[in-house]
């Protein structure tokens, strides 16, 4: 039986789906949070694999911020690297993990509302909370959603969502706690030292440094997002991290905590 704690929202990256081992662990460790009562929901990108279906296909990769352009030509194969194999790879390792979920994308359910986010990155997509009942009854059942990255607008068009966004969507949709996890162990100080807890002051300065750039850039927007959002610190952290996998088990802090202010 799900409690009433407020569900845990994963958000994973595209390097896990190269990690067999990792994958393996982190499901573990979803299983077992679900024993415990706490619903999960995870949410994926899977940029890795992105990047080598459109060098099969002989596309280039083009960052704009440390963000995905996506343009008309490339959409059938970004929607089925994220929402085709990245989705089903997880849902596999899922199930031989022993947890019962449901493979899904941002699209299902009227779960969000979906626009085109800048033209000049093309379908890529701007999304903000709409209806959580569909989540609601799969987490009700004891179920752990997977949610691919990709959204369709009103016009029904195929549009690709940051997946650190995503996650951000869905933590308010539910009222959750987000914790971002990636191949780092958190952010990193100029000298590749763990920072433990980041305001939005501190992260602001090390932004303008260039400490934090790129892909955790994004991340970090996103933490400080929901955190401000829901008055609470949002977890950026490793799923490589056995001892950080095991302390979010027991609900423990780990990596660093973006504090909402």
């Amino acid at each position: 039986m799900i409690s009433s704690q407020q569900p845990l929202v994963l958000k994973v990256g595209g390097a896990l789906l190269q990690c067999e081992m990792g994958m393996a662990r982190l499901m573990t460790t979803a299983a077992n949070i679900i024993k415990t009562g706490q619903a999960v929901i995870m949410v994926h990108g899977g940029g890795c694999l992105v990047d080598e279906q459109l060098a099969a296909n002989g596309m280039q990769t083009v960052k704009l911020d440390g963000l995905r352009v996506t343009p008309a030509e490339q959409v059938p194969i970004v929607v089925g690297a994220l929402a085709g194999t990245s989705n089903k790879i997880l849902q596999a390792a899922a199930v031989k993990a022993g947890v019962t979920c449901v493979g899904m994308s941002l699209a299902d359910g009227g779960i969000v509302s979906a626009q085109i986010k800048d033209e000049q990155l093309g379908f890529v997509g701007e999304v903000s909370p709409k209806d959580a009942t569909y989540l609601n009854f799969i987490l009700a059942q004891g179920w752990m959603p997977i949610v691919s990255s990709i959204a369709v607008d009103d016009l029904g068009q195929l549009l690709n969502v940051n997946a650190d966004q995503a996650a951000t969507v869905l933590a308010k949709l539910v009222n959750g706690k987000l914790v971002l996890l990636s191949d780092v162990s958190g952010v990193l100080d100029g000298k590749g030292q763990l920072i433990t807890s980041l305001n939005k002051a501190e992260a602001a300065e090390l932004t303008r440094q260039g400490v934090i750039d790129k892909g955790m850039k994004v991340k970090v927007e996103a933490a400080l997002e929901v955190a401000q959002w829901l008055g609470q610190p949002v977890q950026v952290a490793s799923w490589r991290d056995s001892a950080q996998l095991a302390a979010l088990v027991q609900g423990e802090a780990i990596g660093t905590q973006v504090l909402p202010q």
